[in-house]
């Protein structure tokens, strides 16, 4: 079953970045819906499974205290790499070796991705319906991440021929996350801090990310629409999952 998942991440992310560079207008509603499911993730499934193996061993200040980790992670890897960058001068974007700006903002985006395998591992050792919960979010992700390194390496003066060796790396990476998990294990309430870790990430990837990508230049209704769309998919999935 991990072996499939991990395999529908390479699928994911290769349709992704076959669609930046075939589809390039309707990006928008695509990051939108992908946006509202990582949210909806986040909210509904990873927060409260965080909190239910993890308090025997820790109060929930302390858990929260990790949901927090896991929002500043993302965001120093943000910033420090200057992941995106739309408003950007015109005087920036013509800053000396853009070239190799556009592959460093591609690695850390597969490394991104290496870690988004690693947590669909690490959710089905909790149980299949979380697994698959997760997998589900990571999948909608693991497509904007596809379009959002090719866009990394074609803005940043690279050719198409580069863009696609970086999506294969990116596609790589989550099933690599997910197939490492398969060599250890780790107690329920150690996960339990993981996945709120992971509920740190997920919140900022959505409401700091994929958000504003999605409406960048573009009309918000329909972008929005897309997002709530997104969260109530993910929502009536958990439930029936459960």
């Amino acid at each position: 079953m991990v072996l499939i998942v991990a395999l529908a991440t390479i699928i994911s992310t290769f349709l992704g970045g076959f669609f930046a560079i075939r589809f390039k207008d309707k990006l928008h509603l695509i990051l939108g819906f992908s946006a509202g499911a990582v949210i909806g993730v986040a909210f509904f499934d990873l927060l409260p499974e965080s909190i239910e193996l993890a308090k025997e061993s820790y109060d929930i200040k302390s858990i929260v205290l990790f949901i927090a980790i896991g929002f500043i992670i993302y965001l120093l890897v943000d910033r420090l790499f200057s992941l995106h960058g739309h408003h950007q001068s015109e005087t920036e974007d013509h800053c000396e070796n853009p070239n190799h700006r556009g592959k460093l903002g591609a690695f850390t985006l597969s490394f991104h991705s290496f870690l988004d395998g690693f947590g669909i591992g690490l959710a089905f050792k909790v149980s299949p319906a979380i697994g698959w919960a997760v997998a589900a979010a990571v999948l909608t992700h693991d497509f904007s991440d596809g379009i959002n390194t090719v866009n990394m390496i074609l803005k940043n003066q690279g050719n198409q021929k580069q863009a696609f060796k970086w999506l294969i790396i990116d596609a790589l990476a989550p099933a690599l996350g997910v197939l490492s998990t398969l060599f250890f294990t780790v107690s329920e309430p150690s996960l339990g801090l993981i996945l709120a870790i992971f509920t740190g990430l997920f919140f900022y990837l959505g409401a700091s990310d994929l958000i504003p990508e999605s409406h960048h230049h573009h009309p918000t209704i329909w972008t929005t629409v897309m997002t709530v769309f997104g969260m109530t998919v993910i929502y009536l999935a958990i439930r029936l999952a459960s």
